[in-house]
């Protein structure tokens, strides 16, 4: 599957984030930073309203890896991530994902990771390295 990458490729779509769904992912990671739901907290802080968890929008490239380019499957091996400006829940969000280097001896792809919020500002940005699946494994 590595020979289907091209450097420069890439993905994207958009998604909301509720806080209905902030509220599940602080379930589920135990995480209920007052960050992530308190208005009046909020309020005091750089951000004046509640944020969203920034692991939660670092997991939005999953859904491409996993399921859709290049047809599924890929392993993460690393993904790094910074932070550069607050996502805020029902905001609309622009995942890209874009093809920067292709390891073939070892079969690896690296990729540019960014999201862009409303304003089309990169909120978080970073990089990944997967595994493709082997061309064996699609048979």
């Amino acid at each position: 599957m590595i020979k289907k990458f091209k450097i420069g490729d890439q993905k994207s779509y958009e998604r909301v984030i509720t806080q209905e769904e902030v509220t599940q992912f602080a379930a589920i990671t135990g995480d209920f930073n007052l960050a992530h739901y308190d208005e009046d907290f909020c309020k005091r802080t750089i951000f004046k309203k509640p944020i969203v968890h920034g692991m939660f929008v670092g997991s939005l490239f999953s859904k491409v890896f996993g399921m859709e380019y290049p047809g599924g499957g890929m392993i993460y091996c690393t993904q790094n991530l910074k932070f550069l400006k607050p996502v805020y829940p029902d905001t609309m969000l622009k995942i890209v994902i874009t093809v920067k280097e292709i390891i073939l001896e070892k079969n690896r792809v690296i990729f540019t990771t960014e999201v862009f919020n409303d304003l089309g500002e990169c909120a978080v940005t970073g990089e990944a390295m997967m595994m493709p699946r082997k061309e064996s494994d699609c048979l």
